[in-house]
């Protein structure tokens, strides 16, 4: 975890530059390069694929992030903070707190009238699209991971990852009652609720024994969900790249992404710290389903459902790359 990767100096001010931000903006560039790499051997200009990353970027910002806040709905509505409050936190993205299947959905309608604007071949496009879009969600899980957020369940095999004090892994164990930090670092609110001191408290900047507890305390270990999806993005990237420049059908290299990630982002929830929406009952055993889960199940019907609808006769052979 390294939310703050440096600082600039500029005009007397220092602006902080953010692991999460900074891989978005990489993510961004990569997803430019890869969509312009592969339209040129589709016969597409370059600049299309630019202003494309462009309408995907800006709507699957709003979309992941409006994704996020009804899934955690309550962390929104706290009734401690001003309306003005809770909407400034509704919009602070700095931090993280953008999932990926909601930006994916308001993204691809708004991708695909971009498309048709521009007079580009919708299903070529989306095949172009769905090996350019796991290499954007590689790069971001990345950022996930300098982040603290996305995390997995606990973890006792030798890569699970204990991140620092006051991230979100911390302060869930602690809320939850799984952690018991150093008590120094806990304080008693007025309700009679016990707290975590606030690493910009005035008593935390003062003390340096705090400082020193709150530097050596770290949360329990825990899977890198961030990690293993990061690695299934590029590997499905791969694949997806290596399908697109075989003869294929128009817009199965698309459902096949959906296929695939809509599987594995179901089997990686599994593993994820995210709040159930839905449980399944079977027998004496129930099972928390989260948004993700149900979005990638019906991504992979879907996907399923587009290759066997496609037009067989419509193959596209692309240059060797």
């Amino acid at each position: 975890m390294l939310q703050e990767i440096f600082r600039l100096h500029v005009l007397g001010r220092e602006i902080p530059i953010y692991g999460y931000g900074l891989m978005l903006v990489a993510a961004y560039v990569a997803c430019v390069a890869a969509g312009q790499w592969l339209g040129k051997y589709a016969g597409i200009r370059a600049e299309i694929f630019s202003g494309a990353a462009a309408v995907a970027m800006i709507t699957g910002i709003i979309g992941a992030r409006l994704c996020h806040v009804l899934e955690n709905l309550s962390e929104y509505t706290r009734a401690n903070l001003t309306v003005w409050q809770n909407l400034a936190n509704v919009v602070n993205t700095r931090e993280g707190g953008l999932t990926f299947y909601g930006g994916f959905m308001l993204a691809t309608p708004a991708c695909i009238l971009y498309a048709i604007k521009n007079k580009v071949p919708i299903l070529l496009g989306m095949d172009i699209v769905a090996p350019v879009l796991m290499v954007g969600l590689g790069l971001g899980r990345i950022g996930c991971l300098l982040n603290g957020c996305c995390y997995g369940e606990r973890c006792d095999l030798p890569w699970g990852v204990r991140f620092p004090y006051d991230s979100n892994a911390y302060v869930d164990q602690f809320e939850q009652r799984e952690l018991i930090p150093p008590a120094p670092l806990v304080q008693r609110a007025d309700d009679g609720t016990l707290t975590l001191l606030s690493p910009n408290s005035a008593a935390m900047r003062s003390d340096p024994r705090l400082q020193s507890l709150a530097a050596e305390s770290r949360a329990l270990p825990v899977h890198p969900a961030e990690i293993y999806s990061s690695i299934t993005a590029f590997l499905l990237a791969g694949l997806l790249i290596a399908y697109f420049t075989l003869p294929h059908v128009d817009g199965r290299v698309f459902a096949l992404m959906l296929i695939l990630e809509g599987f594995a982002r179901f089997v990686l929830e599994i593993i994820r710290v995210e709040p159930p929406v839905w449980q399944l009952h079977l027998g004496p055993h129930s099972y928390g389903w989260s948004v993700s889960m149900i979005l990638g199940l019906l991504n992979c019907v879907g996907g399923i459902v587009m290759w066997s609808v496609l037009p067989l006769r419509r193959q596209t052979a692309v240059a060797a790359i």
